[in-house]
């Protein structure tokens, strides 16, 4: 009787601490999700200003479109430079997740989420004052540091004790990136229609940003409880400030090195599988974020996509990800979620051939119906078996890691599609991306083969 009630407080905890991430990380999304409309409008305006910095930022993508062959349009220079300036942002996410993981094993997860939404706030306030480009760029390098409140919300779940706690809250983390990266951008449009005498198209956005990360900061602080125990603190052997070379070195960050340098290492094979699944985790996202991003040169060459066209097709995808997320995602048993993976992935598969191949709309909608599917469920999926490895007092550094192998994959798949695609064609592009994707599903096979034996 006595562990039945047990059971019943911690699943009553459980759902407590999932519903506050869950809005915690929907208020920090919506902030940073603001400026994504408006990424291309603020680079033609600071190209007006005649900063060295955007000039020398400017040669660097001239000398990258000469190189593959993209054709010399407004538009194209504009997804270029966003990008180059996004792959920046992952950069430095790459460097600062596991850091900041590492740390929240030593020193708890709510003092560093507050930290680390301090240092939003700033960024923000820096995007609001930033009338010269190297201010905004400033602020974007302070946002990259920062924004480490993905990771630690994912090690607030993976602190749970139960196994299918920890899948539905990795779930309830994919609906709020799928409602934050829909509702934010169309928020940004709007408040950047609403301009006020002397003020910049980005300064509401951007003092709009500020107050998500203020109602974030205050929310954060009156309800969320810590989840790391107070016995676990400081207990993993090493220091994440000592540990700073396996965190920061990528063949380290591959193999979860930091993860055995402690008193209670996990078994060989524990480890062996939590490098399959942060090789998958990469190789999913490098191949993915590769076609997110060609997707705006493919739909504005071929289908002549306006910019609001440009943004129904992502409402369509965002929404499509938080219903699958939303009333299937969560419900996905632990002991399933491999096997849901590696069906995601086999479906995404038709999805870049369908979208590469696509000379109208059925064709291409088809295809990105299958690509929200797989994205709705891979991340979140993946997320949950990772939590399951590591001791308690690991939590942040193996999810600060995984989020920084993801980072990585970011920063470098756009640049690698990108080049394929201007020099190949979008159907090389996207038929070779169709077939990279039996490594992962390799690797995933290789898993369950492991767990049925």
């Amino acid at each position: 009787m006595a562990s039945e009630k047990t059971s019943e407080a911690e699943d009553v905890r459980s759902s407590r601490v999932i519903r506050v991430v869950f809005l915690a990380l929907l208020l920090d999304l919506l902030g940073f999700t603001l400026i994504l409309p408006l990424l291309p409008s603020i680079l033609d305006h600071y190209s007006q200003t005649g900063d060295s910095v955007y000039r020398s930022l400017q040669s660097v993508v001239d000398w990258f479109r000469g190189a593959v062959g993209v054709p010399m349009e407004t538009k194209y220079n504009s997804v270029l430079f966003g990008g180059l300036i996004g792959s920046l942002y992952s950069f430095l996410q790459f460097l600062s997740s596991p850091i900041t993981g590492a740390l929240s094993d030593d020193y708890g997860r709510k003092p560093l989420l507050l930290l680390t939404t301090v240092g939003l706030m700033a960024s923000y306030v820096l995007w609001a004052l930033s009338h010269s480009f190297s201010i905004f760029l400033l602020s974007r390098v302070v946002g990259g540091i920062c924004k480490g409140n993905v990771s630690l919300c994912t090690a607030v779940v993976a602190d749970l004790p139960c196994p299918k706690a920890r899948s539905k809250g990795m779930a309830m983390i994919g609906v709020a990136f799928s409602l934050g990266f829909t509702l934010g951008p169309l928020m940004g449009a709007y408040f950047a229609l609403r301009l006020k005498d002397g003020e910049m198209f980005y300064q509401g956005p951007a003092m709009l940003a500020v107050l998500f990360s203020l109602a974030d900061l205050l929310f954060i602080f009156f309800t969320l409880p810590e989840t790391l125990q107070k016995d676990n603190k400081g207990s993993s052997g090493t220091p994440g400030i000592q540990q700073s070379g396996d965190l920061l070195h990528p063949a380290a960050l591959f193999n979860f090195t930091a993860v055995t340098r402690t008193e209670n290492p996990p078994s060989e094979q524990r480890m062996q599988n939590l490098k399959r699944l942060g090789l998958v985790y990469f190789t999913y996202l490098f191949l993915f974020s590769g076609l997110e991003f060609t997707l705006s040169f493919l739909t504005h060459q071929r289908f002549q996509f306006s910019s609001m066209q440009q943004g129904k097709m992502f409402f369509f995808i965002g929404i499509t990800m938080a219903v699958i997320q939303g009333g299937y995602a969560r419900r996905i048993k632990p002991d399933h979620q491999i096997q849901t993976v590696s069906l995601a992935i086999i479906l995404l598969i038709p999805a870049f051939l369908l979208i590469g191949i696509a000379w109208n709309l059925t064709l291409l909608y088809s295809g990105l119906f299958l690509y929200s599917f797989a994205a709705a469920i891979v991340v979140p999926c993946l997320s949950a078996q990772v939590s399951g490895h590591g001791s308690s007092s690991q939590k942040g550094t193996v999810m600060g890691i995984l989020r920084s192998l993801g980072a990585l994959a970011r920063a470098l798949g756009p640049t690698v599609a990108s080049s394929v695609y201007w020099l190949a064609g979008p159907e090389v592009c996207f038929m070779l991306s169709s077939a990279s994707l039996i490594v992962p599903l390799i690797l995933l096979n290789r898993l369950k083969r492991q767990k049925e034996e």
